[in-house]
């Protein structure tokens, strides 16, 4: 029987989709287990880890979700809600599964491979079933209600200020609100502050509100002390209003592309132009937070295995076996949670043909996108996002790492983009 003749009106199925869409939200960005305790040496390690591979119970929850998800949009669309799958994605993900054959842990190859599988269906399907707009509108709405959850928290919670006895002194004081580590909690503030700050309003009581919004994320984010999210927010910021602007013209488009080529093309050479400078950052292990000492690993590690990786999802968590084990001793081969560079873990983990599927479809396949012109101010909100987490995979590991809220986020803004394309087609 269809739904249709079970009585059940429109605005209430409308409501059930919407629903749906909210529990994957807040599974997400706040979880099930909020201003839970991290294990003092994730916050050593100052890594961004909130996977939930190994929580059964958000095991469940996901499956849970992802099953209504699937429903609701087959509902809608029967088989063709699958085409919101971009064929890129579903390449890279048919070979992170592949993967377990020369994984040293195929079992969890295959369990962090299925959550993946999870998130990015459970994102695509579900923004194509609500619309682009609605979908972003109830974003936003999450995350306005996570940021103000962390401020309040700060104030009432213990476990939202990372406390004495922290392995790390620095960490000390910092806000993390509903998350276990600041670096989180700084990149969630900066994208809500790039939410709201670009997000189109015919109002001006609107977006008044909105300016509030992000006052109070830019306050947020600074009291995390999250270096990294703080820089990039600026960058972000300024790549949004440069796209806002400069694509209402071609003669501007070329104009801004090329300007930023220059400045690509002189912070580079200002940087490899100094030899000793660079080999000084990369021999120190105590440089970028000691980021080094894994950076220098995993380019051995790939040196000795471009292609195929070490299989999917082996970084950590694998009884021992981490890949860079032979490349390196000490802390990083035995506790490195992840490998600070998203860019770098994937050629480690799935190889120099992951990571061309992963560059087609998370950075190139976007890009192109973007170049095109139509709806150049809601498409000014995901083009800064597109800037801030791409950037940020540079300091921290988002693609495909678990359900982290950086690379959810990312998953939507890529949803988002590709329903408003299917919309202009």
């Amino acid at each position: 029987m269809s739904i249709e003749a079970a009585g059940i009106a429109v605005p209430a199925r409308r409501w059930i989709d919407e629903a749906v869409f909210l529990v994957f939200l807040l599974l997400a960005f706040i979880g099930l287990t909020p201003f839970h305790a991290p294990d003092p040496m994730i916050a050593q390690l100052g890594a961004a880890v909130q996977t939930g591979a190994g929580d059964a119970m958000r095991q469940v929850a996901y499956i849970a979700a992802f099953a209504a998800i699937v429903f609701v949009a087959m509902r809608r669309q029967g088989a063709g809600a699958f085409s919101s799958l971009p064929l890129v994605l579903l390449g890279l993900l048919t070979w992170c599964v592949v993967s377990a054959l020369w994984s040293p842990e195929p079992a969890v190859t295959i369990r962090r491979a299925g959550l993946a599988i999870v998130l990015v269906v459970s994102a695509m399907m579900s923004v194509e079933t609500l619309g682009a707009e609605k979908a972003m509108r109830l974003w936003r709405w999450v995350l306005l209600a996570v940021l103000v959850i962390n401020i309040a928290s700060a104030k009432f919670v213990a476990n939202a200020v990372h406390p004495v006895g922290e392995a790390d002194p620095a960490l000390v004081g910092n806000w993390r609100g509903v998350y276990v580590h600041k670096n989180i909690a700084g990149a969630v503030g900066a994208m809500t502050a790039l939410m709201f700050l670009f997000t189109p309003r015919e109002k001006a009581w609107h977006k008044l509100g909105d300016l509030a919004v992000v006052a109070l994320a830019l306050f947020f984010t600074v009291m995390t002390h999250s270096k990294s999210s703080m820089g990039l927010l600026v960058i972000a910021a300024l790549a949004g209003a440069v796209y806002r602007i400069a694509w209402r013209r071609e003669i501007d488009r070329t104009i801004a592309l090329v300007a930023t080529g220059l400045a690509v093309v002189a912070g580079v050479v200002f940087f490899f132009s100094d030899q000793a400078l660079f080999a000084r950052l990369f021999s120190d292990p105590q440089q970028f937070t000691g980021r080094t000492q894994i950076w220098n690993a995993e380019i051995a590690y790939i040196r000795d295995h471009p292609l195929f990786g070490a299989g999917f999802g082996t970084f950590a968590g694998t009884g021992g076996v981490s890949p860079l084990a032979r490349y390196v001793g000490g802390w990083v081969s035995s506790e490195a949670a992840n490998g600070h560079n998203g860019y770098l873990q994937l050629l480690v983990t799935v190889g120099g043909i992951g990571f061309a599927l992963a560059m087609v479809g998370l950075i190139v396949l976007p890009a192109i996108q973007f170049w095109r012109h139509g709806a150049l101010a809601e498409k000014s909100v995901l083009f800064a996002l597109f800037v801030f987490l791409a950037l940020h995979n540079l300091m921290e590991t988002d693609f495909l790492e678990g359900d982290g809220v950086a690379w959810v986020a990312y998953l939507l803004m890529l949803a988002v983009l590709g329903t408003m394309r299917r919309a202009e087609a």
